[in-house]
């Protein structure tokens, strides 16, 4: 059966081969294939059992696609991708997720270097040879040495983006659970923690049929490589070499499991040595007086027997969560129904928005919002952003739908881009004509620390500023965000009384939860939005709080908790 996620992953696995087969991300095929997500992904209903003729009414599916999309659902597999699969081995496709390695690059080292994984790269950058292929040169190599120092990648253990695991893990979770023999299938490790990379996926079943578990999981496409199998455990690598663990134990066991198999390692280490102190045992089975269970069931049982409050998943990494849920009690940390709205939210104004004012209007009303801050472009960002005519119009716009939906108020703000020396768009003036300004960096990432401090600290004190967008720029295992003394920007933050926004898109996270809990040391409030740009990216809430609750982030810190007056008057107090 080929679900939605498991069609969005052949597509998205199709456009990034074909961009290294024509050498370019802008190529044909790959833009079709990118329209043909972003209409799969927006698709009301379900994938598995469409024909031909239904799937071509989806936005972006054309009939050569659609003929993909049933070869999958017939076949597990599709033709066209296991041939650029065999072309483009995995050693060689994560050279992608350096900054500075295009397609086009890419094939010209390994057509001129014979470079054809990591290895090769870094003894090519170590020969100098890089610098002397055409359109590269010194500078270029460099920049790609830094770059794979910083992004980890040549470590033995090297950690797979959230952004490409969770949607992975819920697919065979998923599965799993639709199995007649399945009580719960559970998602652990550090994706129920929320780190923004993982080491591996790890999933507990409750069953009484372990044996039938191990080979169901055994028949999934995404088996590249049995590691091994077992009466409780069965691991295998996918193709891209991420390592799945499939644990199997009995359903009365499942919250010690679950418990165990979360983790961390230090929160582990921590339970069982508490447990010890009183007298007991705790294990992934249980926790145990002797023989007798004295609690297993579920996850509060467990906390409840050890004399603790229940910790979310989270906050289990060994960094006084222990201490606090044993002691005074955990801080309230901000949940999902605690957001009032989202304050980083584009429209089709900007350049790459996909969705109209119209539509991101009626998805932030059918997500319980109270306001919304149109953040689109300013003109400084090139192809995105937008002249002071077309946001004069675009105010103009928002305006006359304020009064069609009453209901909820509409803001018109800007997503201000920040050069290099802290700059900002437009003139001072024309910028306090917005209501609310996120400003974020998008270009110039390769400054000093001390430059990009300066940069940052000179925007925030600009007044038309209300919060920080995405403070490092970085993409999660894709681009290095930028190096910052972060207590010089902590200490421009609460001087200015500028917001600290956690960015909820899962290739982002960003501010990173140590900074947002060093920010809860101060007096600095935070903002978590969804930087949307699509009415589909609005889930990205949920995971912008969850990221947050593992910085220890409180509700009451939060601006878009906070009551569309509260709100207003503290977004105005620095234009006055």
């Amino acid at each position: 059966m080929a679900g939605r996620t498991e069609v969005v992953r052949m597509l998205a696995e199709l456009a990034k081969l074909t961009a290294l087969d024509e050498g370019s991300p802008q190529a044909f095929r790959v833009r079709a294939y990118e329209k043909a997500i972003h209409g799969v992904e927006a698709h009301p209903g379900e994938m598995s059992g469409l024909s031909k003729a239904e799937l071509i009414t989806i936005a972006g599916v054309g009939g050569a696609t659609a003929d993909k999309i049933l070869e999958l659902e017939a076949t597990g597999q599709v033709a066209k991708l296991e041939a650029l699969r065999e072309k483009y081995p995995p050693p060689f496709v994560e050279l992608t997720k350096i900054p500075g390695l295009g397609p086009k690059t890419l094939k010209l080292i390994r057509a001129e270097l014979g470079v054809e994984d990591l290895e090769a790269l870094e003894d090519a950058i170590a020969g100098e040879q890089l610098r002397e292929l055409p359109g590269l040169g010194k500078t270029t190599e460099e920049k790609i040495g830094r770059a794979i120092e910083r992004l980890g990648l040549h470590g033995k253990d090297r950690r797979t983006p959230l952004v490409e695991a969770l949607p992975l893990a819920r697919s065979l979770a998923s599965r799993l659970e639709e199995k007649s023999d399945v009580d719960e299938a559970v998602i652990c490790g550090s994706i129920r923690r929320f780190s923004e990379a993982v080491g591996d996926i790890d999933i507990v079943v409750a069953t009484r049929e372990p044996r039938a578990v191990s080979e169901f999981v055994l028949a999934f496409s995404e088996v590249a490589e049995v590691i091994g199998s077992g009466e409780t455990k069965t691991s295998f690598l996918t193709r891209e070499g991420m390592q799945v663990d499939v644990r199997t134990v009995s359903p009365e066991q499942l919250g010690s499991a679950m418990l165990y198999f979360t983790g961390s390692k230090a929160h582990n280490i921590a339970l069982r040595q508490r447990a010890i102190d009183r007298g007991m045992l705790l294990s992934e089975y249980g926790l145990f007086e002797g023989d007798r269970v004295v609690a297993s069931v579920t996850e509060t049982d467990v906390y409840d027997a050890l004399e603790l409050e229940y910790i979310p998943p989270p906050l289990r990494e060994g960094t006084g969560e222990i201490e606090a849920a044993g002691g005074d009690g955990l801080p309230r940390l901000v949940a999902r129904e605690d957001i009032k709205g989202d304050l980083h939210y584009h429209s089709d104004r900007s350049g790459d928005g996909r969705s109209s004012l119209e539509d991101m209007i009626e998805a932030a009303l059918a997500h319980g919002y109270q306001y919304v801050a149109f953040t689109d472009h300013g003109e400084d960002l090139s192809i995105n952003g937008s002249s002071r005519e077309e946001m004069l119009a675009h105010r103009d716009a928002i305006r006359s739908l304020q009064e069609t939906y009453p209901e909820i108020t509409l803001l018109f703000g800007c997503e201000l881009n920040i050069g290099p020396d802290g700059g900002l768009d437009y003139d001072p003036e024309f910028r306090l004509e917005f209501d609310y300004c996120v400003a974020s960096i998008h270009s110039y990432f390769d400054l000093p620390s001390d430059q990009q401090t300066i940069r940052l600290l000179t925007a925030l004190h600009d007044p038309s500023v209300n919060a920080i967008g995405h403070l490092s720029g970085r993409y999660v295992g894709r681009r290095p965000g930028v190096e910052l003394d972060i207590e010089a920007i902590l200490e421009g933050l609460e001087v200015t009384g500028v917001a600290l926004e956690i960015n909820g898109a899962l290739d982002r996270l960003d501010a990173s939860a140590e900074v947002a809990r060093q920010a809860m040391a101060r007096d600095i409030n935070l903002v978590i939005d969804t930087d949307s740009h699509h009415t589909k990216d609005l889930v990205r809430m949920n995971y912008g709080v969850e990221y947050a609750r593992r910085g220890w982030v409180t509700s009451d810190r939060v601006v878009n908790t906070w009551g569309v007056d509260r709100l207003l008057s503290w977004a105005a107090r620095r234009r006055s």
